[in-house]
Order: C-alpha cells, then structure tokens, then sequence
C-alpha cells in the first residue's frame, strides 16, 4: 500500500517515517499520531503463506464493521482508534490513527534478568501491576475483553502503563481468535493439541490468566511454563509447548528451574499459592488485587536479593556476610574454573573483552565503577542506562545523549539515533561508533568521521575487532549492511532472511572474520529466534530459527544472548552446559558439546572468549573457564 486517506486528505506512506512493523500491520508516524496500516493479502511477509494470506482478508473484512463500533468509555490508558484510514474509495477501511506512545519500553523488557540487575525493583514492578489492575479491571466494566494479551501490548513509561493494539480487543459479536502462545489460557484450548490452539473464545477469566503470566515473569525473570522438563521416566517428556497443555509448571520438582531467574521463594506465600492454583489447579478468577498491594519488598543485606519474606529465603540464619572474593580456583574433572570477582551489593552492568582482556562496568553504592575501582559517574542503578567500552574510555549513553568518559572525566559528547527506544551507539577496543541523523560516524578524533549512511532512528548496528554489522528497516525491506572498523565504507548489499514478524529482540557476537546475528520475532502468536552467520565482505554463510524455548539439538537457540564467538565457532550455554556451534555444508549446527560445564554455566550467563580461557559473568560475580584437553 503506497496511500492512505484520513478524513478525506491523502498521506504517502513513503514520506512518513516508519516506526515499526508486527505481524498484521505496520506503522507510522504522522502529524504526532501514529498510523497503524493493515497488511493486505498481497505484503510481500504473506508471499508463500496461503494461511496468512487467508487471515488477513479475513481480519480486514472484520475491521470494516469492527472499528467504526469501538467502544467507548475505556479506560485513558488504553489508546484506541481515533480516526479510520481509508483506500482512495474511502469504503474500505485499512487502518487507524491513535495517539503515539513515545518514549516507552515495552512490558517484555520487565522479565529480563539484565533489567532487573541494571536496577529495576520488584517494588516498582508491583506498583505497575498495580495500575494495570486498575486498568484491566476498567476494560471490562466496559463490556471488552483485551483476548490476546501479552507482553508487547502494554507499554511502560515512568510510572504508568499504557495498552496498545486495542483493535484486536473483543466485544459485542466481534470475537478475537489471535492469541500469543505463552499467554493463552489452556483451558481454552485443545487439550489434545501438540501446542496450545485456541478452541474456545476469550473471555474475563482468561484475561486475569494473561495478567498472572505476565506478574509472575516481570517479578521472577520466568513465566509458568518456562524451564527445562527433564522427567526421571523418559517416556513422559514433551515438546516445550506441550507442557502448558499438560500443566507441567516451574512448580514441579522435575522441571529445572533456570539459573538466571530469581527464585520462586522470594513471593509471599499468598502469592505463590496463587500462581500455584491457576497454573496447576485451573482455578480462574478476577486477580485478587490485595495480593500485589499487600508485597512488602526488601533487600537482603546478605546475598542483596529482593524478596517479600520475613526473613531472606535464600541465606542460612546467622551467616556473615561474604568478603570480597577476589580469586578462588576449583578442579572438575579437565575444567578449572576460577573466581575473578565478587562483591557483596556489587552488580556488574557491561562487560567487554577486547585484545584477550576482559573489562567490566559495575555499580556500587550509589557508583558506576571500572573494573580498577575507578569512579565513572555516581548515579542510582538506572536500567536505562546504557554502557560501551572502548579500552580504558567508558561511553555511558541514555535518551539521545551519549559520553565519553576517561578517568572520571567526560571527553567527547554527541547526540545520538535511537531505535526501539535504545540510543544506538557501540565501541571496540580502538574506536567508538555512533548514528546521528542517519550518519555512521566514528569517535575519538579530533572530530567523528564520517563512515556511511543509514535511515535514522530506524537502524541498528554493533562492532567487532575488525568490522561493524547492521540493519534497517525501510517499509518492507529489511537492509543489511556491514563496514569495516578502520575504513570510511559501508556496504548496505548483505542479503538477510525475511523479518516478516514484530522484532522482539537483536543481538550479534563476533570473531575476527564472522559475526553471529541474532534476533527474535512475533510470529503468529509464537516467538521464534533466528540466527545468520555474515562474513566481514557481507556474504550471508548460513541462517538457521528454533522456537523460543527449544529443548532439542537447537536449544542453543532456545535465547538470544550467553553466547560468544571464537575463531570460526559460536560458544553458546545452555542448560546442558557449554556448546560449540559451526557451519557445516551451509547448515548451523552443534559441533561439540561440554557437558562437565552443567554445573557452572546456563542461559543467562554472558559469555566472553579471552587469551586465559572463557569468562562468564554473572550478576554479581566473573569466573575463568579453563578446559584441559590433554
């Protein structure tokens, strides 16, 4: 679609800056509104989908009586359709204008463990929850059932929550059938089904279920149904999007609970018998307000976890609180692994191992520090924050603004692109890089030189040693583009896999002569990852996509990040342990795996490959990772 028409004017899409795409519609900024326009049976992300093709005649046929008998009366937090886009007929209905969010993350980004660990409180979480209580509550005093509610339809700004894609809400006769795996009640499903499909229709009480998963996995890093299923008997193990179907919770003594989320016990028991008897028992409901109201959060002095207890569940009564821990080795079978650093109340923000070396940002009473103890900025944990390293120098960028610090004292300064809310700027040992107005520029100089050009706000890109990788997003067309670090070239010819989906999440890790691309996309209802393996001239080598939770020889898949690059090898943990990943004959695949690392290493960790061995860091603490081959 080249056009659409609001109250008889007529816009080009091709003039207005896109802000973003999901599986049905994309969007645009106009005149401080955005445009949410439907994608037709034709869009190139339906080529070769009959299925898709199908569903999106069949919605915008919905849409033609739906939007123009929106409810009225919901609540303010919910931004709804306020003026309807038309064809140049003005008889068919192909979107809507709504007020723009700006400025806002995304619930999703609640339930990462890095969030939490760059200062995100549970208090706060609370007290969010608190208000889309509130907010639910209204949608439904007004007749409307929200359906498919999930983590990318509530926004979060400040203090307040906002909730968006309102045109796929359900009311009168207009029922819902989109729904998003992780959150889908499975009451309503087929029981009998390989994955949870939708049988029966949203209603209140599955509403609340959403709002349950959505709770459970802002406080504690993991949804109901996340973990590893790793029965004794064999015979009873199923596919990872059985286990809702089947009600095979974190709860259960057989599903190993991951390492990076915050354990269970930290809820009251009111809470937890609550998650218990939905997520075991079926028991459905409205949520009961005062279990969020009644959370009384504090810090352990110990172990410094968040938790809603008396007492901290975690540390024995009447243990001292550890010393700095500066380094500790212990033997296991050929892998030693040495403790570099821990400090009680310390939490580690970034690290980065550039010539074999790793160096880290941590924060500590009220300081970011280096990893020499030397001040950066004194702030409170901040999860907006954002921070490279570049040798001795520290870039610490938040909003549109990005510095350069040395020796506690600001170098250079320089407003910065943004993309999905993040400011986009990154550094390697040697340089730091940064977008502005759409202009590659590399720092450090007497004045930034100029490398290439991009779309502004629409592109994202990280650095390696020797070279650079990116991507924007121009419409329909997803463009790749790689440079190198030391030249003043871009290549914006590297061919990628179509994103036909909302991006949830991008990631990449490098070698001298490969980067590894990750990134996670909402397709229908399903979050799927993706992985392309780009030479530094741009030649895509192999791509390879595993369903988010993977437990099969793709569970290297299964996220996104704790992963690092060597030579030729991607390093990835898992909850197996340590594996190695290759391309062979154009195809990623596993190539050996280490299973005496199980017990050090799991998702969630970050991994960084250094002249000594492999580093993992992990919230408050870094170990050294050596295995003997001989």
């Amino acid at each position: 679609m080249k056009e659409v028409f609001m109250d008889g004017g007529r816009i080009l899409l091709s003039g207005l800056k896109s802000v973003g795409k999901g599986g049905e519609a994309e969007i645009y900024l106009h005149q401080g509104m955005a445009l949410k326009v439907f994608k037709e049976s034709d869009h190139p992300d339906y080529d070769g989908l009959p299925h898709e093709q199908h569903g999106a005649v069949a919605r915008i046929r919905v849409h033609q009586k739906k939007l123009p008998m929106f409810p009225k009366g919901l609540p303010p937090q919910v931004v709804v359709p306020r003026k309807l886009l038309t064809d140049r007929s003005g008889n068919n209905i192909v979107g809507y204008a709504m007020d723009m969010v700006g400025g806002a993350d995304r619930l999703v980004q609640l339930s990462e463990p890095g969030f939490h660990n760059a200062g995100l409180s549970n208090g706060t979480v609370s007290e969010l929850f608190s208000k889309m209580h509130d907010v639910v509550s209204g949608i439904h005093s007004a007749k409307v059932v929200i359906g498919d509610f999930n983590d990318l339809n509530v926004m979060v700004r400040g203090g307040e929550i906002f909730m968006i894609d309102a045109d796929s809400f359900q009311f009168g006769s207009f029922l819902t059938g989109t729904f998003t795996v992780r959150f889908v009640d499975p009451t309503l499903c087929d029981p009998q089904g390989k994955s949870p499909m939708l049988i029966k229709p949203h209603g209140e009480a599955s509403d609340w279920f959403a709002f349950s998963v959505l709770l459970m996995q802002s406080l504690l890093c993991v949804g109901p149904y996340g973990g590893i299923y790793r029965p004794k008997d064999a015979t009873k193990r199923v596919p990872h999007e059985t286990r809702s179907l089947r009600r095979i919770s974190v709860f259960r003594d057989e599903v190993k609970y991951p390492l990076p989320a915050i354990p269970y016990g930290v809820l009251s028991d009111d809470l937890l018998h609550h998650f218990h008897r939905v997520f075991e028992r079926d028991e459905r409901g409205a949520f009961p307000p005062k279990l969020i109201r009644a959370l009384s959060w504090r810090r352990c002095g110990k172990c410094s976890i968040e938790h809603a207890r008396h007492a901290c569940p975690i540390c024995e009564p009447n243990v001292p609180a550890p010393a700095s821990v500066k380094e500790s080795t212990m033997i296991k079978g050929k892998l030693s692994i040495t403790q570099m650093f821990r400090r009680p109340g310390a939490i580690i923000v970034c690290a980065a191992a550039q010539n074999g070396t790793l160096q880290w940002v941590y924060h500590e009473n009220g300081e970011y520090l280096r990893e020499d103890g030397s001040v950066i900025i004194r702030s409170s944990l901040d999860p907006h924050l954002r921070f490279r390293i570049q040798g001795k120098v520290t870039l610490v960028a938040q909003g549109q603004k990005v510095t350069a610090f040395e020796a506690g004292k600001p170098v250079e300064s320089a407003v910065v692109d943004t993309f999905l809310n993040l400011p986009v700027m990154d550094a390697n040992e040697l340089h730091r890089f940064w977008l502005s107005g759409g202009r590659l520029l590399r720092g450090g100089g007497v004045a930034p030189e100029h490398i290439g050009e991009v779309l502004a706000d629409q592109s994202f890109f990280w650095v390696g040693p020797k070279f650079g990788f990116g991507f924007y997003r121009a419409g329909r067309l997803v463009i790749g583009f790689v440079f190198d670090c030391a030249g003043r070239a871009l290549n914006d010819s590297v061919k990628l896999p179509p994103m036909r989906g909302q991006l949830i999440d991008s990631t990449c890790f490098f070698s001298k002569d490969l980067c590894w691309f990750l990134w996670s996309e909402q397709e229908a209802g399903k979050r799927i990852n993706h992985c392309a393996v780009i030479g530094a001239q741009g030649t895509m080598m192999a791509h390879e996509s595993a369903p988010e939770g993977a437990d099969d020889e793709k569970a290297w898949l299964a996220t996104l990040r704790s992963k690092c690059a060597a030579g030729m090898f991607l390093l990835s943990a898992t909850e197996d342990g340590l594996v190695r990943i290759g391309v062979e004959q154009g195809t990623i695949r596993v190539i050996e795996k280490f299973p005496d690392t199980e017990p050090f290493i799991s998702p969630g960790h970050h991994l960084f490959a250094g002249k000594e061995g492999l580093f993992v860091v992990q919230g408050q603490k870094i170990t050294l990772m050596k295995l003997n081959r001989s």
